[in-house]
C-alpha cells in the first residue's frame, strides 16, 4: 500500500509539474502578447502626434495662403477701382475738351 501510495504521489508531483511549466509557457506567452500590443499602441500614439503637428503645420501655411490670395485680390480690386476712377476722369475731360 505504501509504494502504491508513494507511486500516486509521485504521478501527482510530476503532473502538477508538467501543469506549472504549462501555465508558465502560457503566463509567458501572453506577456510577450502584451508587451507587443503595448508597444503598438505606443507607436500608433506617436504616429497620431506627429499626423496632428503636420495637420497643424499644413492648417498654418494655408491660412497664409489664404491670407496670400485674400490681398492679393483686394490689390488687384483696388488697382480696378483706380482704373475706372481713372477712365471717368478722362470720359470727363474729354466732354469737357469738346465743349470748348
Amino acid at each position: 500500500m505504501k509504494l502504491t501510495r508513494s507511486i500516486i504521489i509521485a504521478f501527482f508531483a510530476v503532473f502538477a509539474a508538467g501543469c506549472n511549466k504549462e501555465k508558465a509557457a502560457i503566463d509567458t506567452q501572453t506577456e510577450a502578447t502584451k508587451d507587443a500590443i503595448d508597444k503598438t499602441k505606443d507607436a500608433v500614439d506617436a504616429s497620431a502626434r506627429n499626423a496632428k503637428k503636420e495637420a497643424d503645420a499644413n492648417a498654418a501655411i494655408d491660412k497664409a495662403n489664404i491670407e496670400a490670395k485674400k490681398l492679393s485680390v483686394q490689390a488687384q480690386l483696388e488697382a480696378d477701382k483706380r482704373k475706372v476712377e481713372a477712365d471717368a476722369a478722362a470720359a470727363k475731360a474729354t466732354i469737357d475738351a469738346d465743349k470748348k
